[in-house]
């Protein structure tokens, strides 16, 4: 886990307020999605979105799905999906996270709509609990807010020509 300086940098306050945010939530492991949903909430509200659209998907694995869904809809500037894969005893956990990545991947690269990828794969519910933190803490739903909006705000510049573009 990245530690709080190692970290991308979040965007400015109130940078997002043009733009349009959806979220893809998974509802398996419900108590770890909600407390991502409210780190998801944190950064988009600091960030100064307002037009957000939710999508509820039964798990981690129809995420992608329904991301690239949302994405060719053209009713989102950029994407942040959240949910929680915690290690059982069998290989379903592997096989739930590679293709939740990998199909997150796929969505943002054929759509070209930024997904800010907020699920934990963790081994335990402890470190569930430690990645979904309240505010202050770590949340990785609040980290996904504020890369969706960095990626959506770059992809914006980059359409108005590569000249305006500053990576920091």
């Amino acid at each position: 886990m990245a530690s709080g300086d190692q970290r991308a940098g979040r965007p400015p306050s109130g940078s997002g307020s043009s733009l349009r945010v959806g979220i893809v939530r998974a509802t398996w492991n419900p108590d770890i999605v909600d407390r991502l949903a409210a780190g998801t909430q944190r950064g988009l509200e600091e960030l100064g979105v307002t037009d957000t659209t939710e999508v509820t998907v039964p798990g981690c694995f129809e995420i992608p799905l329904a991301a690239k869904l949302l994405a060719e809809a053209g009713q989102v500037d950029a994407i942040v999906t959240i949910g929680a894969v915690i290690r059982g005893e069998t290989t379903h956990y592997e096989l739930v996270s590679e293709g939740a990545a990998q199909g997150a991947m796929a969505a943002q690269l054929t759509t070209g709509i930024p997904i800010g990828f907020g699920l934990v794969t963790v081994e335990n519910e402890a470190q569930a609990l430690a990645r979904s933190e309240g505010p202050g803490g770590h949340n990785v739903g609040e980290d996904a807010a504020y890369v969706a909006v960095a990626m959506a705000l770059l992809a914006r510049d980059l359409s108005a020509g590569p000249e305006t573009v500053t990576i920091e």
